[in-house]
């Protein structure tokens, strides 16, 4: 049975009211993934958004850090997992199974990221990821000293809590308008 055949349960713009500045963006993204992501098409709704949504997105999960990017796609699906957040678990799933050249691991992060053998460094990252989930107000000095503990810098720390941060946000919105993940994703990287 397939999935619903939508990009989200509200009124999604199509292309041609794409705005000029973001049609180059749209075409990156068809050019380099064979499509555009429904995510992006969701944000479309709200122009001015989409564009902060584009420039946070590429920052975190692109731009400079001591996590690589399969670590932050890592802390993507962990606390998605948490959150039961279908777009995210298929897209960022996708993402850990091409960067990692591993589908077992993706599919095991999708589940519960414990039955995966990890590296300590990645275990205690997840654990503290899916905990600023879970108990955000339970995170306490001793936390952040076992990720330093397994070499995480201050800088890292921060890049670790802003990664889960972004994606508890975009899961709430994901699940509040009943976003539908791009079907191309099921298959990629299996």
């Amino acid at each position: 049975m397939p999935q619903p055949d939508k990009v989200m349960d509200l009124h999604t713009p199509d292309d041609s009211s794409l705005p000029d500045d973001l049609k180059p963006y749209f075409q990156k993204c068809r050019d380099k993934l064979g499509m555009v992501p429904n995510v992006l098409r969701a944000w479309l709704l709200r122009p001015e958004k989409l564009r902060t949504f584009i420039a946070s997105y590429n920052e975190l999960m692109l731009g400079q850090s001591g996590l690589s990017k399969l670590e932050r796609e890592m802390i993507a699906v962990a606390v998605s997992a948490v959150n039961r957040c279908y777009y995210c678990l298929v897209a960022h799933g996708a993402a850990v199974r091409q960067l990692s050249g591993d589908p077992e691991l993706g599919e095991m992060l999708v589940m519960n990221y414990r039955v995966a053998e990890l590296p300590a460094r990645q275990r205690t990252m997840l654990d503290f990821a899916v905990k600023l989930t879970e108990s955000p107000a339970l995170i306490a000095t001793r936390d952040r000293e076992i990720l330093r503990e397994h070499g995480f810098s201050d800088a890292d720390i921060f890049d670790i809590c802003e990664v889960a941060g972004f994606f508890n946000m975009t899961n709430r919105v994901a699940h509040g308008v009943d976003m539908i993940p791009n079907p191309e994703y099921h298959r990629q990287a299996r």
